[in-house]
């Protein structure tokens, strides 16, 4: 091996359902990962240091920013993404609330504010809008002022039928 090569590390996990293995640097973050090796452009980088929510993916359930987490941490883990939330052809219920309910303007933070909620409603099906608020509090937006936001979350968890 070169002296200025890198070191890389064969990585499994489960992304969006799938099965998938991934080599790379160890220093990679998974946001990296996600985006340059598997192409799920949907995970954003804001501001690269965990404050802004864009980046936010499930981990196993739980709402993280993938900016922070080193990608071998994936590894046996199960990764989702807002790919793996819903598609065009079979939007999630939160994805035809934040639609139905013009929760959507730049849609920059759109997929961290998605998973951030799935998290939510995973724990909590039918939280109040305070409880709404403070799991969203880890993801920002300059454009809707979080009431659509809110009111879009607050709607798919009140929705007849919705699952986690």
């Amino acid at each position: 091996m070169p002296v200025d090569a890198a070191p890389v590390v064969e990585l499994s996990f489960t992304l969006n359902g799938e099965p998938v293995t991934v080599s790379v640097e160890p220093h990679r973050s998974l946001l990296w990962v996600l985006r340059e090796r598997f192409d799920l452009t949907g995970t954003k980088e804001g501001c690269g240091v965990g404050e802004c929510g864009a980046c936010t993916v499930l981990l196993d359930g739980r709402a993280v920013n993938a900016c922070l987490v080193l990608a071998p941490k994936a590894a046996g883990r199960e990764v989702l993404t807002v790919e793996g939330l819903g598609g065009p052809d079979a939007l999630h219920p939160l994805q035809r609330a934040f639609v139905d309910g013009h929760a959507v303007q730049c849609g920059y933070c759109t997929p961290g504010m998605l998973l951030s909620a799935a998290a939510l409603l995973q724990d909590n099906p039918r939280p109040t809008r305070d409880e709404i608020r403070a799991a969203l509090a880890g993801n920002l937006c300059r454009c809707t002022g979080y009431t659509q936001i809110v009111d879009a979350v607050y709607a798919a968890s009140r929705a007849r039928g919705w699952a986690p």
